[in-house]
């Protein structure tokens, strides 16, 4: 298991859980973040900018710091 910022540009991961408090998980399942769910890395910014994400098919903008707390594993 890995976090979104160690997961390259262009791949996907499904969802295994967000770590952090119930407020954080809470938006984050908002947002799509739930297990289970397909997440593909579009683009990292440069110099620690947040990554954009596809998720479930919808493009969402994600700091660093939120990214970090999303557990994913590579799909197979």
């Amino acid at each position: 298991m890995i976090n979104l910022l160690q997961v390259n540009n262009g791949n996907w991961v499904k969802v295994i859980k967000v770590a952090g408090g119930i407020e954080m998980e809470r938006r984050l399942a908002q947002l799509g973040f739930l297990p289970g769910n397909k997440v593909r890395i579009i683009r990292s910014a440069p110099f620690h900018g947040p990554l954009l994400l596809d998720v479930e098919g919808r493009e969402i903008v994600l700091g660093r710091g939120v990214a970090n707390k999303v557990m994913v594993e590579y799909l197979s």
